[in-house]
């Protein structure tokens, strides 16, 4: 029988063999990280689904429990929202940027406006809850509020018709407390080309470059979600300062057009930005985006079909719909998108935009934001140190943010760009 010290200097060699992270379940992993690095995700559209479900009318709202929203009775169908406080707490959600999205808009007036709005009605939820929520504008504003316990809100724009194609309207986004603004959205705008339109402008036109530099000069974050990959490639050439892609995928993984190419990682890795991976099943699954197309070339079919009877055309493809069912996007595929960020360009360039809330389904296991635990999870049962959890869930973000800022202050001495208004 072996003596006591002996099996005790035994075991102290094991503990000296093994790093930390070996010894803890991937459970305990992701749990230790995300205590210490709450998640700051790049995306989610409570705004949207503001306005959609309740026109904005928000005073009797309960955002602490919204599972109770869904419609099923309504056609088509709407689920529950994705979010609420009491799941923004157990996904361990420390910071969102609430998108204030609009669609896109050939009347550029009305999607200001209609911006404007859903500025509005998001600060007026947070608002709300001064006990849950904060609005922040800054780096420094947004840790200290996360310190505090809170979920730090900082707001982005979804698309570059929010700001009317002039540098005023973005200026005063800014000073209304915008923090990002993507680009595009699914269509063009008069300066930009879109990743899901006919391209126009070979990327960005001069004002584009412009609204990147005066982006730059305010600190505000530009983001090329949804964007062509020539945008994408001008955007990076112009911007000093540190992109985002607020909610996408690599291209490589899942051939969607909304997600990065592989000639493009790299020059995210050079300008010090970073890709915020997308939960979205179409983006993320090859299953899913195949089925997408198979749906629309059914519809297509059914339509010349039955020309002249969309009711006959509209039953066919709820009969197709029935046999066809969506296939079910696992949590790996998420997984699978940020190994591949990380093989090409390295842990320090990746994050996470969930696009809750402006989606009809997620991963297995991720249906609402009280899922993020479940893919760090996964991601530690993949090897990830907690180190490298810390960086996806906020550290990448918080130092894009950052140096953001750290450009902008280096610009304060610098006038705003002027280009001449409409006569």
């Amino acid at each position: 029988m072996m003596k006591p010290s002996l099996l005790a200097g035994i075991a102290a060699l094991a503990l000296l063999s093994f790093p930390a992270a070996a010894q803890q379940s991937p459970e305990a992993v992701a749990e230790a990280a995300l205590k210490r690095a709450p998640v700051f995700d790049g995306h989610n559209d409570v705004p949207w689904a503001l306005r959609g479900r309740l026109g904005n009318v928000i005073n009797s709202f309960d955002f602490v429990d919204t599972t109770g929203t869904a419609e099923p009775d309504r056609d088509p169908p709407r689920i529950a929202m994705h979010t609420d406080l009491t799941r923004l707490r157990k996904g361990h959600v420390g910071a969102q940027f609430w998108s204030v999205y609009v669609p896109s808009n050939d009347n550029e007036d009305e999607a200001v406006r209609q911006t404007i709005e859903q500025i509005d009605v998001m600060k007026r939820l947070i608002a709300r809850y001064p006990k849950d929520m904060a609005f922040t504008t800054s780096a420094a504003e947004l840790e200290m509020a996360m310190k505090a316990g809170k979920v730090a809100g900082m707001l982005g724009m979804e698309g570059g018709q929010s700001i009317g194609s002039s540098l005023a309207v973005l200026r005063q986004m800014y000073a209304l407390g915008a923090r990002y603004m993507t680009l595009t959205h699914g269509r063009n705008t008069p300066w930009a080309d879109s990743a899901t339109d006919a391209p126009q402008h070979d990327g960005l036109t001069d004002f584009g470059r412009q609204v990147v530099r005066e982006m730059n000069r305010l600190g505000m974050i530009v983001d090329l979600s949804h964007t062509s990959p020539a945008t994408m490639k001008d955007a990076l050439a112009a911007s000093k300062a540190p992109v985002m892609f607020s909610h996408s995928g690599a291209r490589s993984v899942n051939d969607h057009p909304r997600n990065v190419p592989d000639e493009v990682l790299p020059l995210v890795k050079a300008n010090g930005g970073i890709v915020m991976v997308v939960f979205l099943p179409g983006f993320l699954d090859p299953a899913v985006r195949a089925h997408g197309l198979d749906r629309a070339a059914e519809k297509a079919r059914l339509d010349g079909q039955y020309l002249g009877n969309p009711d006959g055309a509209a039953a066919a493809l709820k009969a197709w719909d029935a046999a066809h069912p969506v296939p079910k996007t696992q949590i790996s595929k998420v997984a699978d998108h940020i190994d591949h960020i990380k093989a090409a360009i390295g842990i320090n360039h990746i994050g996470l935009g969930g696009d809750y809330d402006g989606m009809d389904s997620a991963p297995v296991g991720m249906d609402d934001v009280a899922g993020y635990p479940a893919l760090f999870t996964e991601l530690a049962r993949r090897g990830y140190t907690q180190v490298e959890l810390e960086k996806i869930a906020s550290g990448n973000m918080l130092r894009v943010l950052k140096g953001v800022e750290t450009y902008a202050a280096s610009q304060k001495s610098e006038p705003p760009l002027e280009t001449p208004v409409a006569k």
